[in-house]
């Protein structure tokens, strides 16, 4: 299916066949179109508290050694930081379900130590099962074989076949078979054991495979070659994944391709919950209608260049359009090696992201915002700051998002509708209704120490000297230097803030406060939501606090 939008403005289908349903959401706001669309699909899930504090991974720490490094010169620095992330090298020669007792020898005992400083730790997991260690060897491809768990050829009984990370050839998980989600939960609980983890990363789920199509390659029929392919890598269905007539237990991989990731991420979420007895955490690189009830998403392979600096926003506001709110990019780029300043930019806009993850690949240079020296290791610390004292405002959000489906990242268009000026912004972007990051996204060289900003028809407030701005539904030139991205509230809110720390677990601890801003006729309002933080179910049991603020200079109930 191709989707061609024109500015006429007309939506062009173009399609081979199929039965297509169109559900018209008639808002008529965005907002309440976006609310509508996840009624219909499934509500964001609600997150962990925990999961909106700052997280760090990379491929290629290489060895315990390098990770433990890493993390005490983030403590040395106090940069707040929650989540350690574990990418395929804490593995055994890149198997599921092994970690690597050379390499990364003492790591379950160093994940208990993360946990006793209040943090928490994230594996990844990988969606293929080497079939070629010695037989009885390895659990999870034994155990495999003996459930009938795999996606198969087009005979329908002989097991897909292709090559991924593991050593050897590999088999793919058919999640949408209910005897794979029992395989899976299985192993996933075994784990746990093994590294107590606290969420699970699902990578490469759309299933990647480094060839094209399975061994011995695609038969060449109307499924695999179809009259019409749109324009996708070397137009061809099969490139680095699975033959389109490979069978599923739903039917044919060519109808079930784009639910792969979606299958695997709700028997994960549900398999976390039960592990750790708390509120799941789940990020998945595919994704589909409805995944964000069970799981987040992040950008996918980014690269350390400006430009993917400046597409990073419009991906955040696509997410929260599509139910996924929990969503961002890798801070300071995936592939290639970043810059100081791209890297301390990017620092300060992923600061706003609602998952906040530094991330990088095998063989590039290390660029968690410790490694960069004093100067950059404060202005990360100080932007992360105001961050983590706006939680409590982030996580109502989300709390608003799961039960009536509001977006938690939105554009000024979302708010001002009305104001065709804001219909083309995508270079700033709200947090709710009444906090707007502006960040700088060009380097230095073109003159980058202010950015232009465009305020729309409101009371505005610089977040760091609390004057009011000059500017209503026009531009104005603000300055950015190296040390501070733009920040502003919007008049007629009021922000639940606490005071910040290095980890959730401590901040939660502290002093609570509210910023109100008023708007012309010198009136606010907002709210908090608060509870434990990673309880099951919280609000369906209704165990939690919810505060409603107003505010008027006559008046005030609080």
């Amino acid at each position: 299916l191709d989707v061609t939008l024109s500015p006429n403005p007309s939506l062009t289908f173009r399609t081979i066949g199929g039965i297509l349903d169109f559900y018209l959401f008639l808002g008529p706001t965005p907002e309440n179109v976006i609310q509508q669309y996840t009624e219909a699909i499934g509500r964001p899930h609600m997150p962990a508290y925990w999961s909106l504090g700052f997280q760090l991974s990379r491929w290629g720490y290489g060895s315990l050694d390098v990770l433990k490094q890493t993390v005490d010169r983030m403590h040395h620095y106090d940069i707040p930081y929650d989540v350690q992330h574990f990418d395929i090298d804490y593995m055994e020669r890149r198997l599921d379900f092994t970690y690597d007792k050379v390499n990364f020898a003492g790591l379950p005992e160093y994940m208990q130590e993360l946990k006793k400083k209040g943090m928490h730790n994230v594996v990844i997991l990988d969606p293929f099962i080497t079939k070629d260690e010695e037989p009885g060897t390895y659990r999870p491809y034994d155990l495999g074989q003996e459930m009938g768990v795999w996606v198969n050829n087009s005979d329908g009984v002989t097991p897909a076949v292709g090559k991924a990370w593991p050593p050897g050839e590999s088999v793919f998980p058919d999640y949408t078979n209910p005897r794979t989600v029992e395989w899976w939960t299985q192993l996933c609980l075994e784990f746990k054991d093994v590294l107590d983890y606290d969420g699970i990363w699902i990578d490469m789920n759309e299933p990647s495979n480094f060839l094209r199509g399975q061994y011995p390659g695609c038969a060449d029929n109307e499924i695999n070659n179809p009259p019409y392919v749109p324009d996708i890598s070397d137009r061809s269905l099969s490139q680095k994944t699975l033959c389109p007539d490979s069978k599923t237990y739903l039917g044919e991989h060519y109808n079930t391709h784009s639910l792969f990731g979606w299958s695997q991420t709700e028997p994960t979420f549900n398999v976390v919950q039960q592990a750790t007895g708390k509120r799941p955490f789940v990020l998945s690189r595919s994704t589909f209608v409805g995944s964000g009830k069970h799981g987040g998403h992040w950008l996918g392979d980014n690269f350390s260049q400006w430009k993917d600096l400046r597409l990073s926003i419009i991906g955040i506001l696509e997410f929260n359009l599509f139910g996924i709110p929990y969503i961002g990019a890798d801070i300071c780029g995936f592939n290639y090696n970043t810059t100081y300043e791209l890297c301390l930019r990017w620092m300060q806009l992923g600061s706003f992201y609602p998952f906040s993850r530094n991330h990088n690949a095998e063989g590039n240079m290390e660029q968690d915002p410790a490694v960069f020296g004093d100067e950059f290791a404060k202005i990360s610390r100080a932007t992360l700051r105001i961050r983590y004292s706006l939680l409590p405002y982030l996580y109502t959000l989300f709390f608003e998002s799961h039960v009536h489906g509001n977006t938690v990242v939105r554009s000024l268009m979302h708010e001002f509708t009305s104001d065709q000026q804001t219909h083309g912004i995508d270079t700033a972007f709200l947090w709710g209704p009444a906090f707007m990051i502006a960040p700088v996204l060009d380097e230095a060289s073109t003159g980058a120490r202010s950015v232009d900003v465009y305020f729309p028809d409101a009371e505005w407030f610089d977040y760091y000297t609390v004057l009011p701005s000059a500017w209503k539904k026009n531009y104005a030139t603000v300055s950015a230097p190296l040390s501070k991205i733009p920040l502003f509230i919007r008049g007629g809110y009021i922000l639940p803030e606490q005071a910040p720390a290095t980890t959730t677990t401590k901040s939660r601890l502290n002093p609570f406060g509210l910023i109100i801003a008023l708007d012309e006729q010198g009136e606010a309002s907002g709210s908090l939501f608060w509870d434990d933080g990673d309880s099951i179910d919280s609000i369906e049991n209704e165990n939690y606090f919810l505060a409603k603020y107003t505010f008027s200079k006559v008046s005030s109930n609080m």
